[in-house]
């Protein structure tokens, strides 16, 4: 008997964690895709040396993204059904706090390794979201390279419906970072504001022979022949790659704040707004070193904010207004599209 329970508490554990597994998953969507194209062209670099112009070609390799990802995020009304997904799709409702689907998990988990005018850059945006009627969870890790941020944040947070197309939220939000208004450079800094910037590439390994005009990297490979060269391909770089280096061997920060949002929704087939918005305006202090108190001088205001217009105006005539903001710690990223469709019949 006692055999025959087991048995049977093992087939319905399986059974419910089956179903578990297929309700997460049900209507989601996989993709992976590959997009490229030719970068900007060949820039050429002249310089006199000994009385000879000498020319540099800065060559720039093409550009390129691959995309892997799985989203399971109901459409809203306005946005248009289609096909088969690239990874390209720019879905500025996917930063919204709340979804339109209910007391169910929406998510988003992409991945891009892409290379954009010569640098390469590995992307990453991670989102689980549940919403209730009177409270929600979401979670959230973006990686971004080329706005560089990168950070994880949850928040739990209780809702206020006031009518059906709007409502409000408060909670509490961890996020975890680097040490963001943290300088490396601020030591290299000298009394006129330059910065000793041929130092700190020899320190880092470079090797500089002014009289034979030759610059080497690290490995023993010539990177420049002319200061021009040095100053203006070299040194942007070995700074660049100094800054991420250092920031990289501290540990990530924890914050703790207390967040307030809110989102509308309401949709006609000739207008329809989306727009939600969130300030995260105080934070714990834990007296931390690297805390970004330190840097900022004590509280700071934190928030990001997002909208979707459209209107059609006549039968053949319509406008669009979209776009989302941030601003966390010291770094603000945003995008922004709005124009004017009139169809001729």
């Amino acid at each position: 008997m006692k055999k025959l329970l087991s048995i049977l508490f093992i087939l319905i554990t399986i059974n419910v964690n089956a179903q578990i597994f297929e309700d997460f998953f049900k209507y989601s969507t996989f993709y992976t895709s590959v997009n490229g194209g030719n970068s900007i062209s060949d820039q050429s670099i002249f310089s006199i040396n000994s009385g000879v112009l000498e020319e540099d070609i800065v060559e720039t390799p093409y550009d390129y993204t691959v995309t892997f990802g799985v989203r399971k995020i109901q459409r809203f009304q306005y946005e248009p059904k289609i096909n088969f997904k690239d990874g390209t799709e720019t879905s500025f409702n996917d930063a919204a706090t709340i979804g339109r689907l209910k007391n169910k998990f929406e998510y988003l988990f992409e991945v891009d390794m892409r290379r954009q005018t010569g640098t390469n850059f590995f992307d990453q945006h991670h989102m689980v979201r549940y919403v209730a009627d009177k409270w929600m969870l979401k979670t959230e890790y973006l990686q971004d390279g080329f706005a560089d941020i990168e950070y994880f944040e949850s928040s739990q947070r209780l809702r206020y419906t006031k009518t059906g197309t709007l409502s409000f939220n408060i909670g509490a939000a961890q996020r975890i970072s680097e040490p963001y208004g943290f300088d490396p450079l601020a030591e290299w800094l000298l009394a006129n504001g330059g910065i000793h910037y041929t130092y700190l590439a020899i320190q880092e390994g470079y090797n500089v022979d002014v009289h034979n005009s030759e610059y080497m990297d690290p490995s023993g490979n010539i990177v420049a022949t002319t200061p021009e060269v040095w100053e203006a391909v070299v040194i942007p770089q070995v700074l660049a790659d100094y800054v991420v280096s250092e920031r990289s061997k501290l540990d990530r920060q924890w914050s703790h704040s207390l967040v307030f949002g809110f989102d509308y929704y309401k949709y006609k087939k000739e207008v329809w707004m989306h727009a939600w918005g969130n300030v995260i305006p105080w934070h714990y202090d834990d007296g931390g070193i690297y805390s970004y108190h330190k840097f900022h001088g004590g509280q700071w205001l934190d928030y990001n904010a997002g909208m979707i217009f459209g209107y059609k105006i006549t039968k053949s005539l319509g406008a669009f207004v979209e776009g989302k903001y941030h601003k966390y710690w010291d770094r603000k990223w945003y995008d922004f599209k709005f124009g004017v469709n009139y169809i001729i019949f």
